[in-house]
């Protein structure tokens, strides 16, 4: 399901309607978080969140921390919902699961480090810690209360921001931009540089001191030539249309797209309709790493996949909240990249 245009706006019409519910909505949002009491883990938790209802880039920051964590010497391990699988955990995932099993992203993330999908994330963390992880990171979350962070890491969209400021069904958000902010360790903007600069125009008044890391998810050099390729391009992401223009950018010539919900079911016959399209128009079918792993086993050698890869200007106020949590030892030099 797409957003409303107007959750984007200046805020009237429609959203200044339904006000009243945002307010009900973000109250509900400020209580749950308020009563319960979260489990304090033995090792530090990292919680990759957002303030929005869609998708911002969450997966590739989950990757990169995965990855920093990694190479700073710490045992990382990730614990996700599963949102679109249908085991409720806890259970570790393996190769051996499918993405109706665990969800999509975990399969995705399970790449990078152990991974753990658990309705209960409490339970989850519970089980991260008992199999030997170091440090938890949670995949999601942010507005979750059942486990305390130590560093919660905003992810934002740096060209929709936080949209017109509202909570649902007015607005985009989850919750208001200042409760979220308040509880916030860092906030990561993905975008290119006009819109990283309309962000900060806009925000800058609400993130104050906040540590605030301008990034961009750029293409993954793998050596395949998509300069002057043919592609059918589909993706069932937050914004397919990003995927879109970053396979234009590489040079391929994209004959057709077809965008769908984020996380929707590859069906047999949306598979065999785009099979069919691609035929007819001559083109190469490609998606996104996340959508790849929902494809059927049988199907992933025709379709190629277009991996992206989170980029930083300056990991040194990341890496900061990272010595602070004795997670390893600063990678000083190669803090930018």
């Amino acid at each position: 399901m797409r957003p409303p245009a107007w959750w984007y706006g200046d805020g009237g019409g429609p959203a200044r309607i339904l006000a009243p519910l945002s307010w009900i909505y973000a109250g509900a949002t400020a209580r749950r978080l308020a009563w319960k009491t979260p489990h304090r883990a033995g090792v530090p938790v990292i919680c990759v969140g957002n303030l929005d209802a869609g998708g911002t880039g969450k997966t590739p920051v989950a990757m990169a921390l995965a990855q920093r964590l990694g190479a700073r010497g710490v045992t990382v391990h990730i614990v996700s919902r599963g949102y679109g699988g249908r085991l409720a955990g806890p259970v570790q995932v393996s190769d051996a699961h499918s993405a109706e099993e665990v969800g999509d992203e975990p399969l995705l993330l399970s790449a990078f480090a152990p991974v753990w999908v658990a309705r209960d994330r409490a339970a989850g963390v519970r089980a991260a810690e008992a199999a030997g992880a170091q440090a938890v990171l949670l995949d999601d979350g942010f507005q979750n209360p059942a486990v305390a962070k130590d560093l919660s890491c905003l992810v934002v969209d740096a060209a929709r921001g936080w949209g017109n400021g509202r909570a649902i069904p007015a607005g985009p958000l989850r919750e208001t931009v200042p409760a979220g902010l308040a509880r916030a360790g860092l906030v990561i903007s993905l975008g290119d540089d006009a819109a990283q600069e309309t962000f900060r125009t806009q925000w800058s008044r609400e993130l104050g001191a906040l540590p605030h890391l301008r990034g961009q998810l750029r293409p993954l050099p793998t050596g395949m030539p998509w300069q002057g390729l043919r592609a059918l391009a589909f993706a069932g992401i937050g914004q397919p249309e990003k995927f879109f223009g970053t396979l234009r950018g590489l040079g391929a010539e994209v004959v057709g797209t077809q965008a769908l919900d984020d996380h929707q079911p590859l069906s047999r016959p949306l598979l065999q309709r785009l099979e069919a399209d691609a035929r007819r128009l001559g083109a190469q079918l490609v998606t996104t790493e996340k959508d790849a792993a929902r494809l059927p086993t049988a199907m992933r050698s025709r379709v190629l996949t277009l991996p992206v890869r989170l980029h930083l200007e300056d990991w040194g106020p990341l890496d900061a909240a990272l010595d602070r949590l004795g997670l390893g030892q600063s990678q000083g030099a190669s803090s930018r990249s």
